[in-house]
Parts: structure tokens; sequence; C-alpha cells
């Protein structure tokens, strides 16, 4: 087996053949011209490469003849509805969704605003987006319509794909008056919507202006629409993603096509651990990063059974909502945030409700999100008796800047850091007058440029906010706006934010602009 420092040697000592030799697990259309792009900013990978994004996730794998696989499992407590799709059957309604987008006209390098619940048809959409080259901007479902709207007007969508309502436990949350809300208060105004109606709830469409999901669906079908993958350049955006402001204007992360695929599939078999068919878990939501990163692209890069969970850690029944879907669909790793597991150890303390199921196909916990206390981590690790794995990153990389490397070697867990910093970050810890600080001493926590594949190249349409927000402050360096230390060992803290963003249930908020 490889050794983690031997890896990260590899990467140190030669970057690009580094990540040369990562691409290789990736179906291009084109070579690249040029490994790495660099000119003191945001990074552009793999630049002039052309390929697909959605045929890496879908089609490859069915060409592959694993088509039968599993590749996504929906679970809704909140529902009561359980489904499973084969990457034969993801692949197809993707490419009929994608049909439906460009019937509306939609073309590449065209914007989708994407605003629902944990249904399988915000994966099938975002898919469907990256299936023709537009580039989709998900806004976690029932965010406020002024936030919505400020979305809207800096992303510019030609179209907003939505659903009739989200469902939490106890109540049900009416989607549509917040969107219709938001187009109200926007200047720009999409051409249409395309709204999935919920059995729990029915929206109102507008005529002329919105369309419903199902009728549109079947007309593509009866129609025999398919629509086929649009090769793009590895540099062309893939998605927009709003940093959460409360005031002031959100930020747009921008995630490339290339080095955002790269970076996933790498990640997924050398940090945690995971092989084609393996049952990969991440309780979070589409409308996050992680859900993104982790429910989405990085389990269908790899071949792995994605799991789609509608519902809580606790409250849809119980505190044993987590181990029946480990037991059920004997999934390998689960990725959540500390809160949720403070929430199960909070209502059930002892883990009285693990008793009744069998989890050993889980193989690791994953935390993020926020940092994991150590009382959590203990009392995770008692319970499961699985490595508990925290690991470090932020929207801005999409992946893991440090990390304990779980395909590579399971390093000494040490309580409170999330390890070592993974291949493609050179994490330096900086004092006021920019120098190096010595082991177990604060400071700013930066990375040297230049960012890794995956990372943000740039702010949609905000260079300057880019350049200003993460390059200014320490020259050569990104600003992760995160401070701690290092110990002698070389494993980060982090200990606090050294700018606006808050923490709300393992998701970062910023309170300012």
């Amino acid at each position: 087996m490889a050794h983690y420092a031997d890896v990260y040697e590899s990467w140190a000592r030669a970057p690009e053949a580094f990540w040369e030799e990562a691409a290789k697990a990736i179906d291009w259309e084109a070579p690249w011209e040029k490994v790495l792009n660099w000119q003191g900013a945001g990074a552009t990978w793999f630049k002039g490469a052309r390929c697909n994004t959605a045929y890496n996730c879908l089609d490859r794998h069915v060409e592959a003849g694993r088509g039968e696989a599993v590749a996504l499992i929906y679970d809704s407590p909140v529902t009561g509805k359980k489904k499973q799709f084969t990457y034969a059957q993801l692949t197809e309604k993707v490419a009929r969704f994608a049909a439906v987008l460009q019937r509306h006209g939609v073309k590449k390098g065209e914007r989708v605003i994407i605003y629902m619940p944990m249904v399988p048809q915000a994966v099938v959409a975002m898919l469907a987006c990256a299936r023709i080259g537009a580039i989709h901007s998900v806004v976690f479902g029932g965010f406020a319509a002024k936030e919505l709207a400020t979305r809207i007007d800096d992303a510019r969508p030609k179209l907003i794909v939505s659903a009739s309502c989200g469902i939490e436990p106890g109540r049900t949350v009416s989607y549509k008056p917040l969107l219709d809300e938001a187009i109200a208060l926007s200047a720009h105004k999409p051409d249409g919507c395309i709204i999935f109606q919920r059995e729990r709830e029915k929206a109102e469409l507008i005529p002329g202006r919105d369309h419903d999901w199902k009728e549109e669906m079947d007309r593509a079908e009866e129609a025999g629409e398919l629509a086929a993958p649009v090769p793009v350049l590895s540099e062309d955006p893939l998605y927009i993603l709003y940093t959460s402001g409360t005031t002031g204007q959100p930020k747009g992360v921008v995630r490339d096509n290339g080095g955002h695929m790269v970076a996933l599939q790498w990640s997924m078999a050398n940090i945690y651990a995971m092989q084609p068919g393996d049952v990969f878990w991440a309780a979070s939501d589409v409308g996050w990063v992680v859900g993104h990163s982790y429910i989405v692209y990085g389990p269908l890069l790899q071949g792995c059974t994605s799991v789609l969970y509608e519902g809580k850690p606790v409250g849809t029944p119980d505190a044993g909502a987590f181990w029946r879907v480990i037991e059920e669909y004997k999934v390998k790793a689960l990725f959540t945030a500390p809160t949720a597991f403070r929430a199960i150890k909070k209502e059930d303390p002892d883990a009285k409700l693990m008793a009744g199921y069998d989890l050993s196909s889980l193989k690791t916990l994953f935390l993020a999100g926020e940092r994991a206390d150590p009382d959590t981590l203990s009392w995770a690790e008692k319970a499961l008796g699985v490595p508990v794995i925290d690991h470090w990153w932020q929207t801005e990389t999409g992946w893991a800047i440090a990390a304990n490397p779980a395909g590579i070697e399971l390093l000494p867990v040490k309580h409170g850091s999330p390890a070592l910093a993974m291949p493609g970050y050179d994490v330096r810890v900086l004092g006021p007058d920019g120098k190096d600080v010595a082991p177990g001493e604060n400071g700013a926590i930066v990375v040297k440029l230049p960012l890794p594949p995956g990372c943000l190249p740039t702010l949609w349409n905000d260079e300057a906010r880019f350049r200003s927000a993460y390059l200014e402050d320490f020259p050569g360096y990104y600003k992760t706006a995160d401070a701690g230390f290092k110990d002698e060992d070389g494993y980060l803290y982090i200990m606090a934010r050294t700018d606006d963003i808050i923490n709300v249930a393992g998701h970062r908020l910023s309170t300012g602009g």
C-alpha cells in the first residue's frame, strides 16, 4: 500500500505530472494543450481539452457494461418514498431532461437556476445542464425570495427549475410563492420555469411562463428526444454556487469541468477509499457544496452508488434514522456534519437505537462543515467502532484541503485536527508579517498558489472581487479566512474564522459582503 508521505511528496516534486496522471481516470474528447495555465491569480487546468462531465458521470459506465449498477438511491422518510435508479435509467432521464432544456432554448454557456428540495429531479436537472454545457446554479430550496432574487440578477438564468414544495418533518415549505416573489423582485426575468409538482402540494402555474416537469418529460419521451453530451472545454464553467450572504452581494463561486472531474475522482478513491459499486452517502443537501461534490458528481464519476436522503438525523422518525439507511443500503462511507451527530447523541446518548441494526458495511465516517468537537468525535468512534475522520474544505475549494486519506493510508487520528494537507495544497500558517509561524503558533491559514484542480478559478463575473477577497491580503497565497496552527507533525488545527462567516447547522453563512 502507498504511504501518504510518498504520495504528497510525488505531488510536491512534480505537480503537473501528478495531475496529468490523475487525469487518466477521466474520459476526454480531445487532449489538453497545457496541464496548468497560471499567471498569478486563478489557475486553469487542462486548458483546451474537450470533455463532458455528465458523460463521465453516466454514459461511460453504461458503455463499460455497468448500466444495471445502481447509481442513485432516493430515500425519503418525510414522504415514505424509496426509489433506486440504475446508471442506464439515470442516463436516460438526464438525456431526456437535457432535451427538454434544449427545446426551451437553453444553449451551451447559458445559466439555469435550480431551486429544489432533495428529490431525484434535482440531480437530474444538474446533470442535464452539464450534459448540454449549460451552467447550473443550485439555490438551497426554500431560501428567502430576496436571496433568490439577488442570485437571479447575478446569474441571469435562461430558465429556472423548481418544485412545488419542500417537505420538513411536520411542515411543508411552499417554494412557488417564494419563486414568484423572487422573479417579481429581480431585474432579470427568466424565459420560463419548469416546476416539478409534488404530491403533497401542487403549485399554481402561470400560463406562458411555467411548465409542468412531468408533462415536459412525457412530451420528450413521446417524441423520442434524448440529448447527446455536448463537448465543452475543460475550463468552461460547470456551475456557479453562491456563498450565502445575508447582506451585500453573494459571491458566485465558479467550478470548471475538467479540473473538477479530475480532483473529485481522485478524492473518491484516495480520500474516501471508494471503488466502483461501493455505496457512498453524503447526508447533506444538493444546495450546498457537499451535495454538489459528494452526492452528485464525485460518487457518479467513480461509478459508486450515491444515497439521496430526504430526511433528518433525528425526527424522521427518530435518532436511529441514519443506522436504518446504513443497514438497508449497505453504506460503506457516511459523510455528514458534526451537527448531525450532536443531534443523534443528544436524543440517544447511549446509542441504544443502534443496537438493532447491522452496520458491518460501514468502514468510515467522515465529518466536515464545521469543527468536529472531541466529545462528538469520541462518541461516534465508540458507538460505531470505525475510524471517524474530520476533514476540512470550503465551498471555494470543492474538495478537501486537509484530510486523513483513507484510500492511501489511515494516519493516526488527533481529535480536533482534520489531519494533513492533501496533494495539491501547500498549506502554510502565516503571521501578521506574512512569514511562516512556528509549530503550535496561531496564524492565518493560507494555501500557496496555484490552487489545485477542482478549486475556484474565479468568481462569476467578478474577477476583481475574486482577487480582493482571496489573493490580495497574502500575495502569492490563497486566503482561506480560517485561523489556526500546525503541530510538530504538520497536523492542522482550525481554530477560528478571520472574516464575516458564521456557521449555522454545519453550513457556512456570511454575515456581510
